[in-house]
């Protein structure tokens, strides 16, 4: 089978993207061809189909790139020769909202390849595609396709510019790009994510689905005891709706507990500068961090912590973190309790409750031996039983023959 792997972004941006080369590895390591569409961008990642690539236009407040955000011609003209040239037999779209845009739709549907979108955030269903708002609380305002609260509430970044435009675009895009109308399947990477997107769109229910959790790669390191790990650690986007302050105050108040956070991302600034002028010493930003580096930071930490404030739907960093029997502290939001059982693969917390959060990494810190192999060991069985790349792959090709099936005998 020759797969189309679709993503606004070719290189190794945040989970999306992890998702996005690891599923085409995994088809490439099955035996299948694996072709990409994205765009250009000088991070990118060498691929055979970068002239086919379209230009990375992501700020929607200039003129060009506010046109594409909408719809992009480039992208229908580009995607239209790299069909022509390779002849996928379906594709599968990751991030292509806002840049690559709905503009791909005709282009398949002309030369009958269907298409499957995983949704690993919610652009289908909220403007802002966090459900939150600019104080960076859950906000549901919009459902019954009252989008024109996006402006109002200023939720994307504070701007309400660059909200309206958001909301305006939710609304073309319904009256002409409808996601029901034009995808032939949907993966959601959680139960919680399926359950908002009926929620508010229960016309998804005509469109077949399947609930897969995302993998992560098989790993040769070997869980460390506990008396080898050195940290607590935060790794991924640095941005508010990741509950990041409520991170660093409850750790300003245990300075005897090391804390790293790796990432990059807009709150980055001010969050080191809140930790230097309030001269804590137990917390370090060690910077971006990817492939081998990451593999080692992850290994080395006594435990994961995911402080989300949005409704995350399957975070990659607890499926990392369990691959190599590290033990996750999470909020208690989204589709994070159901990929962790509290007291078994770690502990939660309710979001924004930094007294919360400091129990629980109390707790945590104080396990003895027995009780952190026990903890460490359930992490590494519940990513076999949940994340295992076979188990995905069988899942996934299944539902690819599912869809060409389906769209056969339209």
């Amino acid at each position: 089978m020759k797969i189309l792997q679709i993503n606004n972004f070719h290189y190794r941006k945040g989970g999306s993207e992890a998702v996005y080369f690891n599923t085409a590895e995994l088809l490439k390591k099955n035996g299948h061809e694996v072709i990409f569409f994205s765009s250009n961008h000088d991070e990118n990642l060498p691929c055979e189909q970068s002239k086919y690539f379209v230009s990375d236009i992501n700020a929607i407040l200039r003129w060009k790139g506010l046109q594409n955000y909408f719809y992009n011609r480039d992208a229908k003209d580009k995607l239209t020769k790299l069909i022509e040239a390779e002849k996928p037999d379906i594709a599968h779209a990751h991030l292509f909202w806002g840049n690559i845009s709905p503009s791909i739709f005709a282009v398949l549907r002309k030369h009958r390849i269907p298409l499957i979108h995983t949704a690993h955030d919610y652009r289908m269903v909220c403007p802002a595609y966090t459900f939150t708002d600019t104080s960076g609380n859950v906000c549901e305002t919009c459902r019954g396709k009252h989008f024109f609260w996006c402006a109002v509430k200023r939720c994307s970044k504070g701007n309400r510019l660059e909200s309206l435009i958001m909301a305006a675009e939710m609304y073309y895009r319904n009256a002409f790009f409808s996601p029901v109308k034009n995808l032939d399947g949907v993966i959601y990477v959680s139960n919680f994510a399926k359950q908002k997107h009926l929620q508010y769109k229960p016309a998804f229910s005509r469109v077949p689905d399947l609930v897969l959790y995302n993998f992560a790669a098989k790993s040769n390191r070997i869980a460390l005891a506990q008396n080898e790990r050195k940290h607590f650690l935060y790794f991924g986007r640095l941005s508010r709706e990741k509950g990041l302050h409520t991170l660093i105050e409850a750790f300003h108040q245990m300075p005897d507990l090391p804390l790293k956070i790796a990432g990059t991302g807009p709150e980055e600034k001010n969050l080191i500068d809140y930790v230097r002028i309030n001269k804590i010493k137990n917390i370090e930003f060690v910077g971006f961090k990817t492939g081998d580096s990451l593999k080692q930071l992850v290994s080395e930490a006594s435990f994961v912590i995911v402080p989300s404030e949005c409704y995350e739907n399957n975070p990659m960093t607890v499926i990392e973190a369990y691959s190599m029997g590290v033990p996750v502290i999470g909020a208690k939001i989204g589709g994070i309790p159901e990929i962790l059982p509290d007291g078994k693969t770690g502990f939660v917390f309710a979001p924004k409750d930094v007294a919360g959060l400091k129990n629980v990494v109390r707790r945590a810190s104080e396990l003895n031996s027995l009780e952190y192999k026990a903890m460490s060991n359930n992490a590494l069985q519940f990513a076999a039983d949940n994340f295992d790349e076979a188990l995905y792959y069988l899942k996934l090709i299944d539902f690819y023959n599912k869809i060409l099936t389906l769209n056969k005998n339209k």
